[in-house]
């Protein structure tokens, strides 16, 4: 048996992936022109009402991502939730401050980010290949981006006016403002003067290096040639010692599986919404109904509450899992069918 009609709807293949190349509104401005940017999960929050969205099912979180070539930036931005980047593929460097002088921070393939709310921040691929990384953004509905005054003003110059509603109008496709609707108008002095900045020791807390990640003995899906690690949380099982490098709330949960060749988990249930991640390899999902299919690097999967379901490793392999809650205890083993 494969996928069912209602699982297959919640499978998204890399290869799959449907790109907007002006989602928001520095994607005419020199620099960050080359960006795609995917919403995979949840509404995110893309300015352009024509961006493609994969799953629509609520989460309690949003999960998109950004593909940039070498050299190409995302420009300086604030949101209203956090914002957390694991790293697919690439080396990239994250900025942050009201002109992204505050301080910065590299990470590799496998690496975690979580930078907080109110706070400007950007990206910059500066690895020599095409980088692919997932957003993961809190709530349903993470609300409007806030942008720095100067990425307002450079994208007018280059036709690309954000209105008042949150809207993009895209003037080198020949559209106008509508009538009624207004320009938004850069921040002022007092909204940036409520805006924060981190210093370097404080963001480092919340940088995950996948080469730091501890595998958690305690955790029901451990077993011989499966780890399994917290990233983002209060923990696996209330019962571990182990805590996550990033320990503190999120509404959502991460956490990363490494499977030798050939290993599986248990069977086993989330009380929460199960987002799998492929990091990298071919692994076998299979539920205790009798629904399979492989997942490859790059794939996302979302798995519904309740369902018993099981994971065997094809190759080495591993990927990160987002789960709706923080709070440990989210997960428990069932019998094999």
């Amino acid at each position: 048996m494969t996928l069912s009609p209602q699982l297959r709807e919640r499978l998204v293949r890399y290869g799959e992936l449907r790109p907007c190349t002006n989602a928001f509104i520095d994607a005419r401005s020199p620099g960050s022109d080359k960006k795609e940017n995917f919403t995979i999960i949840g509404p995110g929050v893309a300015e352009n009402p024509q961006q493609h969205v994969h799953i629509r099912e609520p989460h309690g979180f949003n999960i998109g991502g950004a593909r940039q070539p070498p050299h190409c930036t995302n420009s300086l931005h604030s949101h209203l939730t956090e914002e957390v980047f694991i790293i697919h593929t690439g080396r990239w460097r994250f900025f942050w401050g009201e002109d992204g002088r505050d301080g910065e921070a590299f990470l590799d393939e496998g690496d975690t980010i979580s930078i907080p709310v109110n706070m400007f921040r950007g990206f910059e691929n500066v690895g020599d290949k095409v980088g692919f990384m997932f957003a993961v953004l809190g709530q349903d509905d993470p609300g409007r981006v806030l942008w720095a005054p100067h990425v307002i003003e450079k994208a007018r110059d280059h036709g690309l006016v954000l209105l008042e509603n949150g809207s993009l109008v895209d003037t080198t496709l020949g559209e106008t403002v509508p009538a009624g609707l207004s320009p938004v108008a850069p921040a002022s002095r007092a909204e940036l003067s409520g805006l924060r900045s981190r210093d370097a020791d404080e963001m480092a807390r919340r940088v995950a290096p996948r080469a730091a990640l501890a595998p958690d003995p305690a955790s029901v899906l451990a077993g011989p040639g499966v780890r399994d690690s917290p990233v983002i949380g209060l923990g696996l099982t209330s019962e571990s010692p182990s805590r996550p490098p990033i320990a503190f709330p999120h509404d959502f949960s991460v956490s990363h599986l490494a499977f030798d060749a050939g290993a599986a988990t248990p069977y086993y249930r989330s009380d929460e919404v199960e987002v799998l991640l492929v990091q990298g390899g071919m692994l076998e999902w299979r539920s205790g109904d009798g629904n399979t299919t492989t997942l490859a690097a790059g794939d996302t999967f979302t798995v519904p509450r309740g369902l018993d379901r099981m994971l065997r490793a094809t190759s080495d392999a591993e990927l990160f899992v987002v789960r709706g809650s923080d709070r440990p205890d989210l997960v428990r083993r069932v019998d094999a069918p």
